[in-house]
């Protein structure tokens, strides 16, 4: 089994890096400490094609699929050490614009995907609510048939790019007697929807550079045209579609990051002296670097393998979900060695390694917590 990178893998890798270290990294802690989007800085992602890489080639995007999507962000997270842009660009591309682009209608692929490959238009994905978070099937967000219009209600939280996005792709409960995570349908929503509106912007420990918001829907009527996929079948089609995209994709921002935090790590180490020498001598600290890298290697051929999975039209979830769950886990492990290895330093602001600490632990919350991916691992295995 080969698990080499392809030369045209590995050049795509080497621009973005080369890229990211350019134009991303230099205020990347400036715009974390003010929880700041630059639309400078995505809108230069976009002149690279990375706002539309998965996106089919016919819609102006790069057709990549799994595996070269989490590539470029890994290389993005590396050379930016920006997660919040990654985790707004993983968001905008797999559950901002990957379902129109699987489950849209000729008519709005043409109208959204244009834009949201060149970066114009900046995807997001409504599903949870205040009172629904990994129970997704308990969103009581409602859909209701008018005519050929549906009237939408209800409120989602945690929706990254909310304060920024132009489209907004939401599912919501349109029968609301079927049974637990069925009569769930999606729309796709402009932005300037009448009754479409922010809500509060999340104050966030991490990732601070995304914008996360409410979106609240106040008698939003929407054509029926505006449907994504079958009616009823959103949970399962397109939902859980995404999900699956999410945790073999937008991890690649957790690996690059932890990359890079054992790059800066080791070459503190060897500058940084303490009784006469660097302490890089110290076993203490070798052990950290070995603990690192085996973290670092095992998800990253994890995450690979999912997505490899994934490309090849193969059964994945159960490794979709042990790579987001072992990824997050040494994701925060990695980080948190890196603050001990720089000590003092570490816990100052200044020192990149004490962001990448708060940005990693969003790992085992976001797009479902460590215990609901156990849970669907343990499941499957007993089914």
């Amino acid at each position: 089994m080969d698990f080499t990178l392809s030369e045209e893998q590995q050049q795509l890798y080497k621009s973005l890096v080369a890229f990211a270290r350019d134009v991303v990294e230099p205020e990347a802690g400036a715009r974390d400490r003010e929880g700041r989007f630059d639309r400078a800085v995505w809108d230069a992602c976009g002149e690279v094609g990375l706002t539309g890489i998965c996106i089919s080639e016919e819609y102006g995007g790069g057709g990549a699929g799994a595996l070269d999507t989490g590539l470029a962000l890994e290389a993005l997270a590396y050379g930016g050490h920006d997660a919040g842009l990654g985790l707004s660009m993983g968001a905008h591309l797999v559950i901002g614009s990957k379902p129109i682009d699987l489950h849209g209608t000729p008519e709005q692929k043409a109208k959204y995907l244009p834009k949201l490959a060149s970066g114009e238009w900046i995807g997001a994905f409504g599903i949870t609510e205040p009172d629904a978070g990994s129970d997704t099937a308990s969103l009581t967000s409602r859909g209701e048939r008018d005519g050929d219009h549906w009237v939408l209600n209800g409120t989602k939280t945690f929706i990254t790019n909310g304060p920024v996005c132009d489209v907004f792709t939401v599912v919501v409960r349109t029968d609301p007697d079927a049974s637990a995570g069925a009569g769930m349908t999606a729309f796709v929503l402009d932005a300037d929807t009448p009754g479409l509106s922010v809500g509060n912007h999340l104050d966030k420990m991490g990732n601070r550079s995304s914008p996360t918001s409410e979106m609240i829907m106040e008698d939003v009527r929407a054509p029926d045209s505006a449907r994504l996929g079958p009616e009823g079948s959103a949970l399962w089609a397109v939902g859980f579609e995404c999900f699956d995209w999410e945790r073999t994709v937008m991890l690649g921002s957790a690996i690059g990051g932890m990359q890079r935090g054992l790059d800066d790590s080791i070459a503190y180490a060897k500058q940084r002296e303490a009784f006469g020498k660097p302490i890089a001598h110290f076993q203490a600290i070798g052990h950290k670097f070995a603990d690192m890298k085996m973290n670092l290697e095992a998800s990253r051929l994890m995450l690979r393998r999912g997505a490899w999975l994934k490309d090849q039209g193969l059964e994945h979830m159960m490794e979709a979900s042990m790579a987001k769950a072992f990824i997050a886990k040494c994701a925060l492990e990695n980080a948190d060695n890196a603050i001990q290895i720089h000590g003092g330093w570490g816990y100052i602001k200044d020192f990149p390694v004490e962001r990448a600490w708060r940005d990693a632990k969003l790992s085992s919350i976001g797009g479902g917590t460590t215990e609901i991916q156990k849970m669907v691992i343990s499941r499957m295995l007993l089914s």
